[in-house]
Order: structure tokens, then C-alpha cells, then sequence
């Protein structure tokens, strides 16, 4: 056997120098000095492993994100074909004095698909030129005043003949316009356009459609929309000095969003009364669309800059109004819509009244005409602009409750969708409720304990109830059962009384609208045990009321007004949740425990307005205790019949909340 192990050993030596080859570089790889990085970080593992030698540590340490609305990422890179960098302004007429403007994309030059993009990198070439000139001349001025002089005075001489030009072009203008057959409905407009050539123009587009003379206030409507926020381009020359009063402004935009949609329906021989998406896809192809595409895309496109410059309400709540009889038309421009619902969401979050109300009807119709394509879409940016608009205050109290509503109702249009996605801004939520039950860092407590998470609980809530009759939400009504428990069983004390009643409040809820049972007595009840102060404690303190504010200020809990917001708070969610299931059969037992709870409070107390609510509730239980044990009793059926015992007194139950 030796002589066969030396034979092996020498075969092995002589004949497998590779795995020889392949220990040594082993070795080294192990004899390596580890560095310092790496020392630190062997230390905290082993300290990790220490303090915590559970998996429960691998669960802390996946989830360290609490933000709220970090839970959805959409990309907004996405690169959709209809954006523009030119000044957006359209061809007109071959007669115009002028040409205005081009948008250096293919359909905005009908029957000249290059003609955009050349005039495009022309611009860009004179503005170059015209900022060198520019400087050359600032330079000319800085050392020879003499020189500045002349071109102030040479300047005040242009300034002077420009005028006698414009009185006499002013005095012309309605003569220009209203003969339609010759191509020059809007030759002056490269001069001047005054209210009186507006007026005209207008007059002309809504008795003939004349396309020239649309074109021509398509461009007046740009540059009043572009007015203030633009600077003077090569191409908008014209029309920054041409525009110069509001009561012209005023004439442009308000013509234009009351008459735009009639007068391209009119174009497209689209009924005024056509909502439907399709309407519009199906003529892409069509000489009417490719001619008329431009002018709508002008139109949509000025207006939706409009909506994110101006800071008048009922100006934004107009527009945003008118806008939204173009709809089926902003189908063909995917950017301009996506652009459209982003600032649609941010007025419905943070404007008031009519201007919110608006803002979500237009995202509401988007979603209902896309069938569910923009879905999604909508569904991140609201919901994420419900958390961020969210925090409570005061006067925003109703505003919330209008965002939390509507968000629901947008959900609403497609529930499938809505509740996967519930799923997982639900599962988030307890992630973040786990996190902190393990952790207790006090970022995390406080994430829970504000008005952002809180709402987002009252958010789901409120879907789960109005939707859980129709359709399969039981999983969804589970997991906020447990984070609603969790969230009250966190902040067990006195201070989080308006918490915990909120716990309470949406437990009954979800109770009522599922028809599940749902165990509140025992929250109830720990709310009677909050003993602050002997006897009565101090009087003449006023709470706010308990919806406003999630934590109470200390000296509050020494008030006479705490204890009896306590007690009358406690029957009142008592109260609710016994007369949901009053007339169930096994109501005698479910109550039994509570009375005698209730009993031994009522004995306790030395306020005698505490003892006289509580007794009176108690009699008014036992009552409904004693006529649900007669009727029991007359009963044919056993325990054992789930059928009949489903159904027992349903019909009074029913006609009574009817």
C-alpha cells in the first residue's frame, strides 16, 4: 500500500501541475491582509449578528424607505413624437405680408413637409448672428458716446414713421379682412392687430370657417399666451409688438376658447355632441385631418402653456373648462395630454373650489374616454399629489376630504386596476407599521403618527367601503383591519385619544359596508379606563374637536372637557358598532362582556352626568338584548342551520336602516 501512495504522490506531482497551480493562488487569495473597508465591515456583521442572531434582522434591514410617495416611479423621460422646440407659430397664407413663425415638425406645413425644420435652423442661424452684431454694437457704444447718441436719435425717427404706418394701416384693417375670396384675410396682421381687425377676423371664422383667417388667430392666440412669459424671438417680432392692449388680449383668448372646438368640429364634420376617441383616430389619414391637425395642436398646445402661467383662479377654471370640450382631440397629441394631466393634478390638489372641481373632471373624462389607457398614469400622479397635499390644516380640512372623495370615485372607473394597486400602497403602509413596531425609531413613529399616513388609511378605507359589496376586496379589507389594530395598539396612551378614535371609527365602518364582524369593544372600552385626575378634574377648559388633531397637549388631559369627551365618545362608537349587528342572533352574547364592563365604570365614577349616559345606554341594551333572546326563542332551527341563522331577523333589519 506505501509503495502505491508514493507512486500516486509522484504521478500526482509530475503529471497534475495544474491543480498545483490552481492551490497556490488559493492560498494567497486566503493569506491577503483584508483592508480597513473590509475589517469595518466584518465588524458590523458580527456586531449585527450579536444583537440580533434571528432572520428578524434581515427584515429590518430590507425595508429603511418610510416615505409615503416613494412607492411608485414612472418614468417621465419617455420620449413621446409630439413635443416641439421651435416657437410654435403656423404658416399662413402665401399673400400675408409676413411669414410667422414654423414648427419644425412635419404636419405643421401643409403640402410641404421641410419646409418647418429649414425655416427652424434659419432662425436659430439669425439669432446667432443678431447676439454677435449685438454685442459688436454694445461695444461700438462703450467707446464712442458720440456714436450712442446718433442711434438714439436715428432710432426716435424709425419710432416716429412706424406710427404714421400703423394709424394708417389701423383705418384699412376692416377693409382688408372681410373679403374672404381673396386670400388676404390677414395680410394686416403682420402690422397690427387691433381690436376692430380682431373683431373681424372672428366674424369671419364663425360664418365661413375660413382657414387663413383661423391660421391668422391661431398665431394672434399663441403670442397672447406666450405674451408675458417670452422673450422677443426673430420669429415672434411681429406679433410682440403687435398685440399691445388687454382689451384685445381679452378678445383673442376669449374668442378662441369659446369658438375653437365648434370651429374644428365644423372642419372635421365632427357632431357637436361626439365624445368618443375613435371619432378622431379614424380620420388620421384623411386630407381634412392633416390639413386642420396643425391648427388644433396650436390651439391645445398655446392653451395648456396658458394653464401653467396663470394665477387666476377662475381664469385657470375657464380655460381648464373650455379645454375640456376638446378632449377627443387631445387623443392625437399623447405629450400634449400627458402635459395636460400633469398640471390638471397639481390644480386639483392645490386649488380650491370650482378650479379643483374642474381640474378633476378633465382628468375623470381623460380616464373614462382612454379606457383605462392613461390610467395608471393618473392613478400615480393623484395619489401621489394626495400625500403630498395632505398634511392637515384647518381651513384645508374640507379640501382633503374633497381630494380623498374624488380620488376614490377616479379609482372607481376601473376597480380591478385599483385594487392591485391598493394592494400595494396597503402592503407599503404596513411595511412602514411593521418597521416601526420592531424598530421604534422615532422617524418612523412619527411617519405613522401624522396627518400623511393617516389620511392614506382614510384613503383606502373609504375605496374598500364603497366597493367591497361588488366586488372580491376581502384580502384588502384583512390587511387594513390588521394595520388600523396596529396603529391603535402603537400609541396606547391618553394623548392619542382622537387616534384611537379614529381606529374605531374606521373599523365600524369597514364592519358596516362588508357586513364582517369586527371586534371594537375592547378599544372602546380602554378609552373609559384613562383615568388622569380625581373626581372630576379642572373645569372651564374648551377641546377642539377631535377630528382636527391626532395628539392632545398635556395640560389638555387634566381638563373636565378630556373625561367627558372620553365618555361620550366611547358610547357613541359603542353605540354604533352594537347597532350594526342589534338584531344578529347572537347579540345577547356579544354585548354581555361590555355591560358588565360598562356596569362596573358606572359604579366607579363620581361625575354624576358620566354615571346617568352610561346607565341609560346599559338599559337601552339590555332592552335589545331581551327582545333578541324572545325572538330566539321561537325559532325552529338549530345553531347548526347557517342559513336561517344568517337570515334571522334580517327583514327587520332591513326595513328599520331603510
Amino acid at each position: 500500500m506505501g509503495k502505491l501512495g508514493k507512486k500516486a504522490r509522484k504521478f500526482a506531482k509530475k503529471n497534475l501541475q495544474s491543480v498545483l497551480r490552481n492551490k497556490r493562488k488559493l492560498n494567497s487569495k486566503f493569506k491577503r491582509k483584508a483592508s480597513k473597508r473590509d475589517n469595518q465591515d466584518i465588524e458590523e456583521n458580527l456586531e449585527n449578528d450579536a444583537t440580533n442572531p434571528s432572520n428578524e434582522r434581515i427584515v429590518v434591514e430590507e425595508f429603511q424607505d418610510t416615505s409615503l410617495d416613494a412607492l411608485f416611479s414612472e418614468d417621465d423621460s419617455e420620449v413621446l413624437g409630439d413635443d416641439s422646440d421651435s416657437d410654435g407659430f403656423l404658416s399662413e397664407d402665401s399673400s400675408f405680408s409676413h411669414v410667422i413663425g414654423s414648427d419644425n415638425e412635419n404636419e405643421n406645413y401643409i403640402g410641404n413637409s421641410n419646409g418647418a425644420s429649414s425655416l427652424s435652423v434659419q432662425n436659430k442661424d439669425i439669432c446667432a448672428d443678431l447676439l454677435k452684431k449685438a454685442k459688436k454694437l454694445n461695444k461700438l457704444k462703450e467707446k464712442d458716446p458720440g456714436f450712442s447718441k446718433f442711434l438714439e436719435s436715428y432710432n426716435m425717427k424709425i419710432e416716429q414713421t412706424e406710427d404714421e404706418e400703423i394709424s394708417s394701416d389701423d383705418e384699412k384693417s376692416l377693409d382688408r379682412v372681410q373679403p374672404v375670396d381673396n386670400n388676404s384675410a390677414c395680410s394686416h396682421v403682420g402690422k397690427l392687430l387691433t381690436s376692430a381687425s380682431v373683431d373681424s377676423l372672428c366674424k369671419v371664422i364663425k360664418e365661413q370657417c375660413n382657414v387663413p383667417a383661423l391660421t391668422c388667430l391661431i398665431n394672434a392666440y399663441r403670442e397672447a399666451c406666450h405674451n408675458d412669459s417670452e422673450a422677443i424671438s426673430v420669429s415672434g417680432c411681429v406679433f410682440t409688438h403687435g398685440i399691445q392692449k388687454s382689451e384685445t388680449f381679452c378678445k383673442i383668448l376669449m374668442f378662441m376658447l369659446h369658438e375653437a372646438d365648434t370651429t374644428f368640429r365644423r372642419l372635421l364634420g365632427i357632431s357637436s355632441s361626439s365624445s368618443r376617441k375613435e371619432t378622431v383616430l379614424d380620420l388620421k389619414n384623411t386630407t381634412k385631418w392633416l390639413s386642420v391637425r396643425p391648427l388644433i395642436k396650436s390651439y391645445i398646445r398655446s392653451t395648456v402653456f396658458l394653464l401653467n402661467q396663470v394665477t387666476d383662479s377662475e381664469i385657470l377654471a375657464f380655460s381648464i373648462c373650455r379645454l375640456r370640450a376638446s378632449i377627443i382631440f387631445l387623443f392625437a397629441f399623447p405629450s400634449l395630454l400627458r402635459n395636460l394631466l400633469k398640471i390638471s393634478v397639481h390644480l386639483w390638489a392645490t386649488g380650491h373650489g370650482s378650479l379643483s372641481s374642474h381640474s378633476f373632471l378633465i382628468i375623470h373624462d381623460i380616464v373614462s374616454a382612454s379606457s383605462s389607457n392613461w390610467f395608471d398614469f393618473c392613478f400615480v400622479k393623484t395619489y401621489k399629489a394626495f400625500i403630498n397635499h395632505s398634511q392637515f390644516v384647518e381651513r384645508k380640512f374640507e379640501h382633503i376630504h374633497f381630494l380623498r372623495n374624488s380620488f376614490v370615485e377616479l379609482c372607481c372607473l376601473d376597480v380591478q386596476k385599483s385594487s392591485n394597486k391598493a394592494m400595494t400602497c396597503i402592503l407599503h403602509l404596513g411595511k412602514i407599521l411593521q418597521n416601526g413596531w420592531q424598530t421604534k425609531k422615532k422617524e418612523v413613529v412619527k411617519t405613522i403618527c401624522s396627518w400623511q399616513y393617516i389620511n392614506c388609511i382614510d384613503l383606502w378605507v373609504t375605496f374598500i367601503s364603497a366597493n367591497i359589496h361588488d366586488y372580491d376586496l376581502q384580502p384588502l379589507l384583512y390587511m387594513i383591519v390588521q394595520i388600523i389594530n396596529g396603529v391603535a395598539l402603537l400609541f396606547p396612551g391618553p394623548r392619542y385619544l382622537p387616534l384611537r378614535l379614529r381606529c374605531i371609527q374606521w373599523l365600524n365602518k369597514l364592519s358596516g359596508s362588508s357586513g364582517v364582524f369586527i371586534p371594537v369593544t375592547s378599544l372602546v372600552l380602554d378609552v373609559l379606563e384613562y383615568k388622569i385626575t380625581k373626581d372630576s378634574g379642572k373645569s372651564g377648559k374648551v377641546l377642539q374637536p377631535m377630528s382636527t388633531t391626532i395628539k392632545l397637549p398635556k395640560h389638555w388631559l387634566k381638563s373636565r372637557g378630556f373625561q367627558e369627551e372620553c365618555v361620550s365618545s366611547a358610547i357613541e362608537l359603542l353605540s354604533e358598532h352594537f347597532a350594526q349587528w342589534s338584531y344578529h342572533i347572537s347579540f345577547p352574547e356579544l354585548a354581555t362582556a361590555p355591560l358588565i364592563h360598562l356596569k362596573k365604570v358606572s359604579e366607579r365614577t363620581s361625575v354624576e352626568s358620566f354615571r346617568r349616559v352610561i346607565k341609560r345606554f346599559i338599559d337601552q341594551v339590555e332592552l335589545n338584548i331581551g327582545f333578541v333572546q324572545k325572538k330566539r326563542e321561537e325559532v325552529p332551527f338549530s345553531p347548526k342551520d347557517q342559513q336561517s341563522v344568517e337570515s334571522f331577523l334580517q327583514v327587520i333589519s332591513h326595513l328599520i336602516h331603510l
